[in-house]
């Protein structure tokens, strides 16, 4: 499975969920983007995000609040 990395960490909110955004539309469909971020904020919105634009969420890890989420492109 394709599969990018985005890096955001010491991004202040709102940058992480901007570039996430940005970043998910250049993958096509069933395509994953893992995000890492250090906002805890990020937590929040990115879940919100996904829920709202039809993407999924396919985990979410918070290893000494460095949180790495696994995005998948709805279709």
């Amino acid at each position: 499975m394709h599969e990018k990395t985005l890096d955001c960490a010491g991004l202040s909110c709102p940058l992480p969920i901007v570039k996430t955004s940005q970043a998910m539309k250049h993958l096509a469909a069933g395509e994953r983007l893992r995000v890492i971020a250090t906002d805890p904020g990020a937590r929040n919105d990115i879940k919100a995000w996904a829920v709202r634009t039809g993407n999924r969420l396919v985990s979410l890890e918070d290893v000494g609040g460095t949180l790495t989420f696994l995005l998948e492109k709805g279709g």
